[in-house]
């Protein structure tokens, strides 16, 4: 047991995580595994997963992969808690008990799954529409009272508190509102610079790519359209490759990069040119380490059933609570 507040978080096992997941999320997971100051537990969520298209034979390397990379980048199964969403069923359970107290006009007002919806035409199903409560269920059977977040999640996270607050009305206080801890990087988007960054519109730079790649990549990365030629004045604010720069490049030599780049003393060529070693710099550590986790496959899976195994009894004790708050508990019938 612990005093420590409680952090949850997760990602899909979609494929490769790219410098999106990483810059966006992961880094940040493990800077806060670092201080200690959380009990802090991060799962692959391959139940979320489930809700577009995928083949089923991919999903559990896909997984072995994701958590790979959570501990590639950095985090330490002897600090923090790794596991994966289906190895602990009390999700889906609880899911359904908050499903009863969620409003349906709340529902329909995510934005992500007016997103979703149009990004999968042919596959709008019940479980996108549910994706929030499950996501809220994520949290709250653990009773985590800090979710590190983009700023794309938090709708997502200000739903988990109002059915937070509205199970406590109806059935107790069961459940602690859980506060979001946002990053401060920016979003970032692909190397369009117009979509998200996603694998499946193929403009990503995967946190394994090799260097030659990133600098392949970077090439034809999306900057300002107004900026043709060196000598031309830039703006920043519109510049993906700008955005990059804020989130993996030193502070002041950001200063030297806008200031050049608006004079156009600083071509797109060279400002891609000192983006890609800094990537290059960020990213090599955590490729090596993937290699060599890939080398003792037991290493990873050990960590994932550890951390199922405790998260199971935590999320029992929270379910027991639950069923006995809802009156669905032999205990008390005599």
């Amino acid at each position: 047991m612990t005093d420590r507040p409680r952090i949850f978080s997760g990602m899909q096992p979609t494929g490769e995580l790219h410098i999106g997941n990483y810059l966006g999320a992961l880094r940040e997971w493990v800077r806060i595994a670092e201080t200690d100051q959380f009990d802090a537990i991060f799962s692959v969520v391959d139940a979320h997963a489930t809700t577009v298209e995928y083949a089923p034979g991919q999903m559990r390397e896909q997984t072995f992969e994701t958590a790979l990379t959570y501990m590639a980048a950095g985090l330490d199964p002897e600090r923090v808690t790794l596991m994966v969403q289906a190895d602990v069923p009390a999700h889906m359970e609880l899911t359904w008990y908050l499903s009863t107290v969620t409003a349906l006009g709340d529902l329909y007002r995510m934005t992500q799954f007016k997103e979703k919806s149009e990004e999968h035409r042919n596959n709008v199903n019940a479980g996108l529409f549910c994706y929030p409560v499950l996501m809220a269920a994520d949290i709250l059977v653990y009773k985590a009272t800090v979710v590190p977040v983009g700023n794309d999640q938090v709708q997502h996270l200000e739903l988990a508190r109002e059915v937070a607050r509205r199970f406590n009305a109806r059935f107790g206080d069961v459940f602690p509102e859980p506060e979001a801890r946002l990053t401060n990087t920016p979003r970032i988007r692909g190397l369009d610079g117009k979509a998200k960054m996603s694998k499946s519109r193929g403009n990503t730079i995967s946190l394994f790519d090799e260097p030659a790649v990133i600098h392949k990549k970077l090439k034809g990365a999306f900057t300002d359209e107004l900026k043709l030629r060196r000598g031309d004045p830039g703006r920043p604010e519109v510049c993906n490759v700008f955005t990059i720069h804020c989130a993996v490049t030193e502070a002041d030599e950001v200063d030297r990069i806008e200031r050049d780049c608006r004079s156009g003393a600083l071509g797109c060529g060279e400002c891609k040119e000192r983006l890609g070693q800094r990537l290059v710099a960020e990213l090599d550590p955590i490729r090596q380490r993937a290699s060599e986790l890939r080398g003792d496959r037991a290493r990873v899976i050990e960590a994932l059933r550890a951390g199922g195994a405790r998260c199971q009894l935590l999320a029992e004790a929270t379910m027991a609570e639950v069923r006995a708050a809802m009156g669905m508990s032999t205990r008390d019938m005599g």
